[in-house]
This record gives C-alpha cells, structure tokens and sequence, in this order.
C-alpha cells in the first residue's frame, strides 16, 4: 500500500486501545462497537484443514491473554488527552498514516481521572514472559494481564523498543502458563491462510481467519517496516495478539490497521515473527535495545537519479546529506556517494541501509562500499547510538519576494537567483552558504513537478558544486546540451538536504 493511498482516507490508527475507564472516555463509535452484539459473518473462501480451525485454536488461545494499561491523564484541559492530536500516541500514528493523524478523540476528562487502555498479548515462557506491542505498554504507571481463563494479575515491565514497537512484560505466577512457539515467517507466503487471535473493543478473546495479502508493507513508521498485511478482521485492542499459520506457530504480531471508518475492512498489518523474535530476546535479556546510528540522510536512486550521475543501475542509497560530527563524516562519507554495501550486506535502496545500521551495536567497527565519482571505494564506519540522533527541524523556505538578478532555466521550468544577504537572512541560512536559490517555480514544467519550490537552494549540479544562480543555470545547460535524460540537483530545504533529479524539458 503506498503512501499516498494511506493519506487519501481517513485511517483508525492502531488497535492499541479502545478506552475503557469509563463509558464518558469512549467516542460514540467506540462505545457503540464495544457493547453491540457483533454479527458473525462466514469468510469466504478460508478453507481449515479437516473443515474447521478448532484444534489451532483450543491449542492456541489460552496463552493469548488481555492487557489493561492504566496512564496519567494531563491536569489541565491545555494538554492533550492520550489520543488527541499532538499527544505522543497522535505523533506515533501520522508516522503510520501522514497527517490524518489519531482519527477518533475522546472527550475531555476531569481533573485526576485517570485512562485505561486494553490491548493484547501472548506468553512465550511458561514462567510468564508476554510478548505484546510498545504502544500497549507505552506510558502506563500500571500494567494488569488477565489470562484466558479470567485470572487476573498484576504486571511489570521487562523491556520495550519503540523502532520496532514491541515490548515485553512478566507475570509472577505460581504455575506452569500455556505458550506459544514461534514460527518462521519467512516461509509464509501470500495466501497463506492466517489467524489473528486478541481482545477487540474488550469484548474477550477474538480469533479470526483471513489469508496473507502482502508481504514487505513499508508503512513508513521506521527502519524496520517490514509488514505482513493480512486480511483477517483486526480491530482497536488487537494490538499485541499473535498472527498464526496452520501449524499454530507465531508468525507474526498483529500491530496496524488501515480503515475508513475506524473499523476492520479487511487491511491489517503484523509485525513479522523473524524480526520480533531476536528483538524479544534481547529485550528479555538486557531490557532495551540500542540500535545504530551513523549520521546520514539519505534517498532512493531512482532510475532519473541513476541516469543523472552514470549509474547503470538504479539500486543503493543516495546520500543526500552528512550531519557534521557523526559517525559517517568522520568516515570520510560525503554527500553524493551511493552507498552499495554496509557491513557485508548489498544495500539495494535506503531501507535496506537503515535496517542494516539499526541492527548493528553501537561502537561496532562496519565495512562500507560507496560509488562515488562513478568509481567504488570502501570505507570503514565505526556507528554511534540512535540515542544520539538528532532530528532536523524543517524551516519555512519561502521568501517573502523574488531575490533579483535572477537566471531563467527554461528546460527546467526554473527561476535562479544568486544566494545574498537579505537571502541568507530571509532563508535562516549560514554566513558561508552558497548556491541558487529558487526564485520562482512553474508548476507545470519539470522542476514543479518533481517538487522543487520557491527558497529552494540548488547547492550542487550532477554532484558539482555551484556558488551561485549563473554557474547553477550554465551547468543545467551543459547537462541538457550533453544529452542526459535528466539531471541532479542537491537542494537545501531549511536543515535538510535532498537530491532533486529532474527531467529534461524538450520541448
């Protein structure tokens, strides 16, 4: 599913928690849902092995259990409640589904009130050991399980990591618990037949069937997007619940949904088994996870990127900039190299890259092969922590007024003006930056159409720096005169820097 169909419907964010303190914590849709008499509907087309899944599921569903989360509600009506827009829980799901943000917002409450959240879980250790999702468990002052039996007890925390959203909490308990084993999900293919098992709305412990509708779903949450969209009914509270093949194995954790109307229609996503496994087991073993980090911001080579600087494939990751004083600079990684290889592994686009950083523990020395200058060359990389990670914050790159003195790019659809002082001021720009920046853009012509926009600074030309709007203009001239299909920009937007190919107009 990409991007762009995400951000075109109004989404229900993750299954996370219906609300369940009080009925005055519910929206109308979720206190309707939660207390109606839910239809059974035949799924058509899902075919069990001797003509029904009871044997999985007698075998499988007493080790899924319900968690109840209790958090701090803000003191005040100024701060936002736990699902309103711009509260942590809104932020973790427009990184899910764009600026659609948390779909659903409960009323106000009083003040010391306090939510509860439901969610779901599975025990992996008969000593009771719960595998569930981070945002389950995220923020809770108190943590309750109730096994599938109606047993109730108190929970602590064992470790969570927000990169891949999965936690791990501990019962005590007395008494063997039934478990789950885990499964290989990367034998599951798509149309394999599925069971999702959970608490939806907190009605009780649920299991539906569906089939696997796609592999590799990248929901641009982070590096580790790597999902398994399935079509069983998931619903709000289902987060944390195990997704099993036939054999009754744990092939994925059910975590995402994407729907209209806030209820299931058949699209959601686990995370799966191959990369939750590990990630539990070091959670277990030393409570969170430190992943890599080396300091670069970096792009896809698309086939015009690829065209633009001479590559023959349009495969690895762009580097698009290198933050000053991070691992990658002190490298020697600069900005346009191709990363091809890191730390043994091909890297045939940015995720691959990002993924590959994220497993790595910091302060491990890594192998890295770059294109650069149309030439291979290693290096070695020494990653830091994602601790210590800074986000770039976005700047508002429009100026107030075209600079003067500007150079047209017709075959590009581009005004160019020289960057000045007013420039420097205007753009929030350092003393020493030079380069073109954009003065005005027609959206009808290449450049507007691959993004570009007035405040923009062109700093590069197929990888060759420009110090002002004439160099800038010539090398766009000289790159069209040369027959490429397409050439390279490197913009600057507030702090970021982005490589821009952009098509030749013709015409």
């Amino acid at each position: 599913m990409s991007s762009t169909i995400l951000r075109r419907h109004r989404v229900a964010a993750l299954l996370g928690a219906a609300l369940i303190a009080s009925p005055l914590l519910l929206s109308p849709v979720l206190r309707a849902e939660a207390h109606a008499t839910l239809p059974i509907t035949p799924v058509a087309g899902i075919v069990a092995p001797g003509g029904s899944f009871a044997p999985i599921v007698s075998a499988d569903k007493p080790a899924v259990v319900t968690i109840s989360t209790k958090m701090s509600v803000a003191s005040d009506n100024s701060s936002p409640t736990p699902f309103e827009r711009g509260s942590p829980f809104d932020e973790y799901f427009r990184q899910f589904f764009g600026d659609q943000g948390t779909p659903q917002m409960p009323q106000r409450r009083p003040q010391s009130e306090q939510a509860e959240a439901l969610g779901s879980g599975f025990i992996i250790d008969p000593n009771g050991t719960i595998v569930t999702n981070n945002h389950v468990v995220e923020g809770a002052s108190e943590i309750k399980v109730v096994l599938d039996d109606g047993t109730e007890m108190p929970a602590t925390l064992v470790g969570r990591d927000s990169k891949t959203d999965l936690a791990v909490i501990k019962v005590k308990t007395d008494k063997p618990l039934p478990t789950l084993k885990w499964g290989d999900s990367d034998k599951t293919m798509t149309g394999d037949q599925v069971l999702a098992i959970g608490n939806p709305f907190g009605i009780g412990t649920t299991v539906t069937a569906g089939i696997v509708s796609a592999r590799g779903r990248d929901l641009h949450s982070g590096p580790y997007d790597d999902f398994i969209q399935v079509d069983a009914a998931i619903n709000h509270g289902n987060s944390g619940g195990p997704l099993v093949g036939l054999d009754g194995t744990v092939i994925g954790i059910t975590s995402a949904i994407y729907s209209p109307n806030g209820g299931n229609v058949g699209v959601g996503f686990a995370i799966p088994s191959s990369e939750a496994e590990p990630v539990v087991a070091k959670l277990i073993q030393s409570g969170s996870i430190e992943h890599g980090f080396i300091g670069v911001q970096i792009q896809p080579v698309t086939p015009d990127v690829a065209n633009a600087i001479g590559l023959a494939d349009a495969s690895g990751a762009l580097v698009a900039h290198v933050s000053d004083g991070s691992p990658a600079a002190a490298a020697g990684l600069k900005t346009g190299d191709v990363i091809t290889s890191f730390g043994g592994h091909d890297i045939k686009d940015p995720r691959a890259l990002s993924r590959a950083v994220a497993d790595v523990t910091p302060g491990t020395k890594e192998d890295v092969t770059v294109l650069r200058n149309g030439k291979s060359e290693n290096l070695a990389i020494t990653v830091g922590s994602s601790d210590n990670e800074q986000k770039p914050v976005l700047a508002d790159t429009a100026p107030s007024q075209s600079p003067e003195g500007s150079y047209n790019v017709p075959s590009l659809g581009l005004s160019l003006g020289d960057v000045t002082s007013e420039v420097r001021q205007e753009l929030n720009l350092s003393p020493g930056e030079k380069g073109a920046v954009v003065a005005s853009v027609n959206p009808d012509k290449p450049g507007g159409q691959q993004g570009l926009r007035e405040g923009d600074v062109i700093v590069s030309v197929n990888q060759v720096p420009v110090k002002n709007a004439k160099e800038a203009s010539r090398a766009v001239a000289e790159a069209s005169k040369s027959g490429k299909k397409s050439v390279l920009l490197l913009v600057q937007r507030g702090d970021q820097q982005t490589f821009i190919a952009v098509p030749f107009n013709h015409a």
